[in-house]
């Protein structure tokens, strides 16, 4: 369900009673889309999300630590500057719209009380965070909408803040009889359902579906052909609902068809009353469940973006370059029947005239001692012809030659690339982006950055930690640094090592502290290494292993680029459900 008034004024609801009368500790902006308020509120400390993240906007309290950047962007300072220390009076959700006004008095330079807005609006990729004075006036906002990108509504600092155009929708809360009845004569030539969120703010399809169901009414039903008794049911079922809204009467709920996640719910309704449900002391903690694993995938994606777009286009010219390798190698494939012909005719040399433009000979390297029919430049003599010959072979000779160490070094080269590729997938924090940065960077692929002043510290990133149902530690890297650093530091001798044969992937290590490892615990890490590579989505993966001391890097190889010998291979269907069964630390 889109994260509709509903859920929106289950979280007010909650924020009022947590927030209000509370001080803004502090003020975070982790993007550039997200600010966080740390508000000291009845004892207790509470932090606000606000995003206006284009994919998932939405407001609610969280636990969830982020990663906040060096320097404090703009908006960030200027909501420091005016909000921090400030008291929270008021929450409000006008008009039932998806949009969030929260109040805040704090003292301004002069040591007088001012009144400042922090205002939310939840509108899809048009969604905005801004503050907004006394006087209506915007100080400063997430986003800058200039007349070039809306000549409607702009939003700029120093102008004044207007609400979003009027949809011309009823505000649930104000719902009667006599308002849906002319919503629905309004509303004529729609469907049931569609008439009653297009007329009515907050309202999404799954609730006007739902007000339908318990209406006993087909959802697709035109208006139009409602009966005044049907319509009547569909107004007592929204009346319902609404009543329920007003008692604040939320039980916020995720809702499941078989493992797979379905919906977000406020509440729980009736037409999924035979689904699995998962149901939450706070519609904070709902939304955060339901919205992290998205969030976090659509942060990664937006921040590896740039990374990925590198590595995919030093790939293509590797792919390329492998193209002209092996039609080079074509080109130069008959060069051995080169050498036969400069041989066959110095074996010969009397017997061929200067001017002949062809000549016969037999093969006597051939056990058949066929005839070889050579073409020959009339202009030469015939030990000329031959020396023209040697020299094709010899400089196509030197081609091949050239070409297996180039073809060599490309393929070396692919291969890496692919496993830094898969590295960009499995990130997970700003760190392992960073790390996977600083990785291109001293293979060539980025530029070195101008040195900065002051001491830099290069923190590494954690890989990942699993428990098998054996209770035996399992690390996953998640980039070649990660793989190097737990095959060639952490890994003991006795400890297993694994990777997908001939794929890229992370190298997997089990912890065996010299005990024999059951094979359910290497079903389990074969798992892993099979779902973290680039065959996530195959079927019977193959996947060696064997122990650490059998495994060694070259010298000069480049990161994660191992060799090892005396292997097993076990063959692995990977999938998420199987990985999420396994305990993660």
């Amino acid at each position: 369900m889109a994260f509709d008034g509903i859920t929106i004024n289950s979280i007010v609801t909650e924020l009022k009673d947590r927030l209000v009368g509370g001080r803004v500790d502090k003020v975070y902006q982790p993007e550039s889309d997200e600010i966080i308020l740390s508000v000291r509120s009845l004892g207790k400390n509470c932090k606000l999300l606000l995003t206006a993240n284009p994919s998932h906007p939405r407001l609610h309290l969280t636990e969830i630590s982020r990663d906040n950047p060096m320097e404090p962007p703009l908006f960030c300072m200027v909501l420091r500057k005016h909000i921090q220390s400030g008291k929270i009076l008021e929450i409000t959700q006008p008009n039932f719209d998806r949009i969030v006004n929260i109040k805040i008095e704090a003292l301004n330079e002069m040591g007088d009380y001012t009144l400042k807005t922090l205002v939310l609006e939840i509108m899809g990729r048009h969604s905005n965070l801004m503050l907004v004075d006394e006087n209506g006036t915007v100080l400063e906002s997430a986003r800058h909408i200039s007349f070039d990108k809306s000549s409607v509504r702009q939003v700029l600092p120093g102008k004044e803040y207007v609400m979003p155009p009027d949809s011309g929708k009823t505000d649930t809360l104000l719902l009667n009889e006599e308002n849906f009845h002319k919503t629905l004569e309004n509303l004529n030539s729609e469907k049931a359902f569609a008439a009653i969120y297009k007329g009515y703010n907050g309202i999404s399809p799954v609730i006007a579906d739902e007000v339908c169901y318990n209406a006993g009414i087909d959802a697709n039903k035109p208006v139009s052909t409602l009966s005044d008794s049907e319509k009547q049911n569909l107004y007592e079922a929204f009346s319902a609902l609404v009543d329920k809204i007003k008692a604040t009467d939320y039980l916020p709920q995720i809702v499941y068809d078989g493992e797979k996640v379905k919906d977000m719910l406020p509440f729980s309704l009736n037409k999924y009353k035979d689904l699995r449900t998962q149901t939450f002391s706070s519609p904070s903690r709902m939304t955060e469940e339901f919205y992290s694993a998205k969030d976090t995938a659509y942060r990664m994606s937006q921040k590896t973006h740039d990374l990925k777009h590198l590595v995919t286009q030093n790939i293509e010219r590797c792919v390329k370059k492998r193209d002209i390798q092996q039609k080079s190698l074509k080109d130069i494939e008959n060069r051995e029947h080169l050498r036969l012909c400069g041989e066959l005719i110095t074996a010969n040399i009397y017997a061929i005239k200067q001017g002949m433009t062809t000549v016969k000979l037999n093969n006597f390297y051939s056990e058949n001692f066929e005839e070889v029919e050579i073409e020959l430049d009339g202009s030469l003599t015939p030990a000329e012809n031959a020396q023209k010959y040697f020299k094709r072979y010899n400089k196509a000779k030197r081609t091949y030659t050239a070409l297996q160490e180039q073809i060599a070094s490309n393929d070396e080269e692919l291969a890496y690339l692919e496993t830094v590729l898969a590295g960009v997938e499995n990130c997970e924090n700003e760190q392992d982006i960073k790390e996977i940065r600083r990785e291109l960077r001293e293979q060539g692929y980025v530029k070195k950055e101008a040195k900065q002043k002051g001491r830099q510290v290069n923190k590494k990133s954690a890989p990942l930690h699993y428990i098998s149902s054996d209770g035996y530690d399992i690390y996953v890297g998640k980039n070649n640094i990660q793989n190097d650093e737990l095959t060639l530091r952490t890994a003991h001798s006795t400890d297993i090592w694994m990777h997908t044969k001939n794929i890229p992937g992370s190298h997997v290590i089990i912890i065996t502290r010299g005990a024999d490892v059951p094979d359910t615990t290497l079903t389990e890490a074969a798992t892993l290494a099979a779902y973290y590579s680039k065959a996530q989505t195959s079927s019977m993966v193959p996947v060696d292993y064997t122990q650490r001391k059998n495994v060694h890097k070259p010298n000069g190889a480049k990161p994660g680029f191992v060799i090892y010998d005396t292997n097993k291979t076990a063959y692995i269907t990977p999938s998420k459900e199987a990985v999420e069964k396994i305990k993660q630390v």
